[in-house]
């Protein structure tokens, strides 16, 4: 068996024990948004079957949020794919949609 980098004296070496060295489960993360009394989500639109853009209000600011959600135990939770835009981030944005809107016609 080839290792890579260093390794300290005994470790990667046969042993006459059968151990179980499997790695620690790991703890999945939850969003405390989602069952916390301060936030306020506005879903404006569903763009697919498990994307999303909301407005939500979190730890006192307004975001707009585009995110994919999945299901568990027969509720929809945000996922790990997303994106929170600030209040500036989104006026950046929306002043730029006539030169994405070109940007695609000229792309297509």
């Amino acid at each position: 068996m080839l290792f890579r980098g260093k390794r300290k004296d005994g470790e990667g070496l046969a042993s006459d024990e059968n151990e179980d060295h499997a790695p620690p489960n790991k703890v999945s993360k939850t969003f405390s948004a989602v069952d916390s009394d301060d936030s306020d989500d506005v879903v404006v639109c569903e763009i697919s079957k498990n994307r999303r853009v909301s407005v939500r209000n979190w730890n006192g600011k307004i975001w707009v949020d585009i995110r994919e959600f999945y299901v568990k135990d027969g509720k929809q939770l945000p996922g790990k794919k997303g994106l929170s835009l600030s209040l500036d981030q989104w006026n950046v944005l929306r002043d730029h949609a006539e030169a994405i809107d070109k940007a695609l016609a000229e792309n297509s």
